[in-house]
């Protein structure tokens, strides 16, 4: 089952990580010591390095099946869990399953039996009922974001897991807000909190509205996005419809940008937050999809195209900025006789500047149809671009490896030459094609 296991310490150097935080240091402890667990922190502040390094430590290195399951209430938690216990380089196998793609590739997966499982409760629920997969040896489970993967799995998916899972020994909840009641097929009684919520840094997030003229918010949203220039942002809307009319309309404008929302295609979402990551694009529409569980740099500001229906959403969507101990501004765009619900307050109203700040975006991603199933590492990668690109070290952007494929930041102005030089060359022993994404 796993290989070459790696000690804590090793695990933190892999990840440039040289001292755990007060929270990640007492959840450790508590975690190894105690049956139930709710740890309950602010978003960014590293509960799921909290949860995997004493979750490692419960692993058998001989037991060549799953022992530890991680329910995720989203396709991107799972992912990016998936991703953080990769380059922890723990020696351990670990698999993500979710709805939004084959469930051949879940076989697949399954077939060379991880003794991490990271899923959705569908995807999951599924799998358990055809029995794919054994879980006597299950004896962890972690539910990261429960409030929310509870009502994800409000269906009966949760409920249903649970009664598979019978020799559960270790129970870890992970949550970002509380004040969510914990069903009791849970079997969370008697658990031991950990609420950093209480110890909070005050606020550093600026709550300002901005005015529109009409009810079509279209034409302040372009004011608002030259007002704020460059920085990395995030335009929350309520309805996909709204989403892919501001995207037409922002693409006619010339505005780059990409969107995120659950209609969308599992790979066109990735696409969009690999664009995001990389700095291709700056701009991101999306649902509250996007509000939480997704892993995307800091943002430096939102904008509430429209006022979701509750202070819960709302209170997720300008989490994404702010965070921690950065600054961050939520905007409001007000359309016109548009009565905001009480929750909102009454914030300050921007005026916004005249001066277009805003300039064109200078960076784009290239697809590589290669990746790790072909033994391509990030290395292989940049070592083509230097060589056979001819390009230096500030020209080669961010490089996200995946399993069958790659994607790589390069400045605009070289990308259409780095296609012509590098598309149908060899990368390690496979031809593959370099193509603008």
């Amino acid at each position: 089952m796993a290989n070459n296991i790696k000690a804590q310490q090793d695990i933190l150097e892999k990840l440039n990580i040289y001292a755990l935080n007060p929270m990640q240091e007492q959840a450790l402890a508590v975690i190894e010591e105690t049956t139930n667990t709710i740890l309950l922190s602010p978003t960014g502040t590293g509960k799921t390095l909290a949860f995997l390094l004493p979750l490692l430590r419960c692993l058998d290195p001989e037991c060549t099946e799953v022992q530890a399951v991680i329910i995720v209430p989203s396709r991107e938690l799972a992912i990016q869990i998936e991703t953080v216990i990769r380059n922890m380089g723990s020696g351990y196998k670990a698999n993500a399953i979710y709805g939004g793609r084959a469930i051949s590739k879940d076989k697949i997966e399954l077939k060379h039996t991880p003794a991490i499982l990271i899923g959705t409760p569908g995807r999951l629920a599924d799998h358990l009922e055809q029995g794919r997969f054994t879980t006597k040896f299950v004896k962890t489970l972690v539910i990261d974001e429960f409030d929310v993967s509870i009502e994800v799995g409000a269906g009966g998916e949760l409920k249903s897991i649970m009664g598979y899972l019978p020799h559960i020994s270790k129970r870890i909840l992970t949550s970002a807000t509380q004040g969510t009641e914990i069903p009791s097929y849970l079997k969370m009684a008697k658990a031991e909190i950990l609420n950093f919520l209480k110890n909070r840094p005050s606020s550093q997030l600026m709550v300002k509205t901005v005015l529109s003229p009409s009810k079509n918010k279209h034409n302040t949203v372009i004011d608002l996005l030259n007002h704020v220039g460059n920085d990395p942002g995030i335009i929350f809307c309520n309805q996909k419809e709204r989403i892919e009319d501001l995207s037409r309309f922002l693409e006619k404008k010339g505005i780059a940008h990409t969107c995120f929302y659950a209609g969308m295609e599992q790979r066109d979402r990735e696409r969009a937050l690999i664009k995001l990551r990389n700095g291709s694009v700056s701009i991101l529409i999306a649902s509250d999809l996007a509000s939480r569980g997704i892993d995307i740099p800091e943002m430096k500001y939102i904008i509430h195209y429209e006022i979701p229906s509750g202070i819960q959403e709302y209170t997720h969507r300008n989490g994404r900025t702010a965070r921690v101990n950065s600054k961050g501004t939520a905007y409001l765009i007000k359309g016109a006789q548009e009565v905001f619900p009480d929750f909102v307050g009454q914030p300050k109203v921007q005026m916004l500047s005249k001066n277009e700040t805003r300039k064109p975006e200078f960076w784009t991603t290239l697809f590589i149809s290669g990746g790790r199933k072909d033994k391509i590492s990030k290395g292989d990668i940049a070592g083509l671009f230097f060589k056979q690109g001819g390009i230096n070290k500030d020209q080669l952007g961010v490089i996200e490896l995946k399993q069958d494929c790659a994607f790589v930041g390069v400045p605009v102005s070289i990308a259409s030459t780095l296609v012509d030089k590098l598309n149908n060359t060899r990368l390690k022993k496979k031809k593959v094609r370099v193509t603008v994404l």
